[in-house]
């Protein structure tokens, strides 16, 4: 085990995440300008596709974060029988279910039941079919949108850990996914059931949604499921669905025969609206 993996395991992942939702809504001028300007130096973050393209203009780093970016900036794939990508990121897996094994990495598995809260019935579906897994840096735009139309049937709240989801803690970390702090949000879309799964992370504050507001404060407890059936929730292909404070993964859980994934490679650049396979 290397000294980062071990410090997963040690670090108090609670109180640093408390401490970071704070500091990154903390409005002082110096303090907010400073952590922005580091973030936007060191990793190369293209402003000129944000709305506010002046990356001292936001309110606080927080803000800043989840900006909004131009109309034009990112367009959903032409084929309307496309398959979107949900967010901006890198591919970390894609590919089959197997007898509800989700591939992670280097020989790491975990299920579809333990992704989805330990809901059996709900994971059905998805036993044979097809996964995308999109990690998100610190660079990418963090919200996320649809990657089919659908009507929102559920949200899961489902506890857990904040490993951090950077590469070399999801080849390192057994069940890593299944382990962390996360929201399910289930849809039924035109061709069956899909799931999007919200993936929290070491320093990952809080997720927010379009249809609810902030569903994972900056303190956990237990499981808590919401029913939105009667409610017709329902939003367009490519339509913006949630985002992060602060950044994570995304994992889109597809049942079998509703999409072809494409070729996608582990790493392999994507943005919202790409196509990743097709209906």
């Amino acid at each position: 085990m290397t000294f980062n993996v071990l410090l997963q395991y040690l670090l108090p992942h609670r109180a640093l995440s408390r401490v970071v939702y704070w500091a990154t809504r903390w409005t002082f001028a110096p303090w907010k300008n400073w952590l922005i300007g580091t973030i936007v130096r060191n990793y190369q973050v293209n402003m000129a596709e944000a709305a506010q393209p002046d990356a001292m203009a936001y309110q606080h780093f927080n803000a800043f974060f989840t900006r909004k970016l131009r109309a034009d900036a990112r367009r959903a794939d032409g084929d309307p029988a496309s398959l979107l990508s949900p967010a901006d990121g890198r591919i970390s897996q894609a590919g089959p279910i197997v007898d509800g094994r989700i591939f992670q990495a280097k020989g790491q598995q975990y299920t579809a039941t333990e992704l989805l809260g330990g809901d059996e019935a709900a994971a059905a579906p998805y036993r044979n079919g097809s996964f995308v897994t999109v990690y998100l840096s610190p660079r990418d735009y963090h919200r996320v949108h649809m990657p089919l139309a659908g009507r929102l049937k559920e949200t899961v709240h489902v506890p857990g850990r904040i490993f951090s989801v950077a590469p070399f803690a999801v080849e390192a970390i057994p069940r890593l996914f299944a382990r962390n702090e996360r929201l399910v949000c289930h849809f039924e879309g035109e061709h069956g059931p899909f799931v999007v799964v919200m993936v929290g992370a070491i320093l990952v504050s809080s997720v927010a949604t379009v249809w609810d507001g902030l569903v994972i404060p900056p303190y956990a407890s237990a499981i808590r499921r919401k029913s939105f059936e009667g409610q017709n929730i329902t939003l367009g292909r490519f339509a913006e669905m949630a985002r992060f404070n602060m950044g994570s993964t995304v994992i889109l859980l597809l049942p079998e025969g509703m999409a072809t994934l494409d070729a996608l490679q582990p790493q392999q650049a994507v943005q919202v609206g790409q196509r990743l396979g097709h209906r």
